[in-house]
């Protein structure tokens, strides 16, 4: 009888969050050990679709380097990467546009409904949804080919599978005027995307506990400020993968998004764990 009592309590204490974040959009950036473990994987699953039963809108923006670059090694190709970001060939792009759009989208989308969601992929190619163009880094004279980012996000799409109910899964490949197709940091499309939907949140599941202040310390940042961001990435504190991380936190922030949230995706549950009860977990990024 306990154990029935303490779920009670648990349901309980949810009310409030349940009440404020009703009919809200929540971006979760999908990615990491969390895609790769299957019981984490399925964890993850059934945390999204019982937000959506709880009458929030939870739409999943997912990337899938471990796969691209496992399905590169199958053909011999290795992968590059510059600030966080793969090098991406003609023939790269072929294979991230199909484990992203072919693959990954169609899994994710089919254990969604299998578990008793409605969901419904997409790429950035869809209805325009992610306009890209070549992403230019100056000083920086290799060519590093066909990697992206959003010029322009249009909604309307995510916006009629809300309005229908449905958990949007973005894939993050985006595409030019002319029909050019580019490889898109996830984590900088997460950001674009909470921005150019007014969400509630952004959620950034990552395969650390949060930002820590240096490698010595033991518990990760609880919350950073946009100018203590900036400062970190700066002097080498947040580096590498993180970078696109922070910076798509930063990103929303600036427009108009409430919260922003990087959290290790390795615990069960994460996501009821933030969204949920007021315990916080990982590194809050915040205005």
């Amino acid at each position: 009888m306990e154990e029935f009592l303490q779920r009670a309590q648990v349901l309980i204490e949810a009310i409030p969050y349940i009440r404020t974040f009703h009919g809200k959009s929540f971006i979760i950036k999908y990615g990491g050990n969390a895609m790769i473990n299957p019981e984490l994987k399925e964890a993850v699953i059934l945390d999204i679709i019982l937000l959506k039963y709880l009458g929030l809108n939870p739409i999943v923006v997912h990337g899938g380097g471990p796969e691209i670059t496992e399905m590169l090694k199958r053909i011999g190709k290795e992968s590059h990467f510059y600030q966080g970001l793969r090098v991406t060939d003609q023939e790269t792009m072929k294979i991230v546009n199909m484990v992203l759009a072919g693959k990954i989208n169609k899994e994710l989308v089919a254990m969604l409904n299998r578990f008793g969601g409605k969901a419904v992929g997409v790429s950035g190619q869809d209805g325009h949804l992610l306009v890209a163009e070549k992403k230019i880094f100056p000083g920086v004279k290799e060519d590093l080919g066909f990697v992206g980012e959003v010029k322009s996000v249009n909604p309307e799409i995510i916006n009629l599978l809300i309005r229908e109910s449905y958990i949007p899964v973005v894939a993050t490949v985006g595409v030019d005027t002319d029909g050019e197709i580019y490889n898109i940091n996830a984590d900088t499309v997460a950001g674009k995307l909470a921005a150019a939907l007014g969400a509630e949140k952004l959620i950034i599941l990552t395969d650390v506990e949060g930002i820590f202040a240096s490698p010595e310390d033991s518990a990760p940042i609880s919350a950073l400020g946009i100018d203590q961001a900036k400062e970190m990435i700066l002097a080498g504190q947040i580096s590498g993968g993180m970078v696109p991380k922070v910076e798509s936190c930063i990103y929303a922030l600036q427009h108009g998004v409430s919260r922003t949230h990087i959290i290790d995706g390795r615990q069960f549950h994460s996501l009821l764990l933030e969204v949920l009860t007021d315990r916080g977990i990982g590194t809050m990024v915040m205005a």
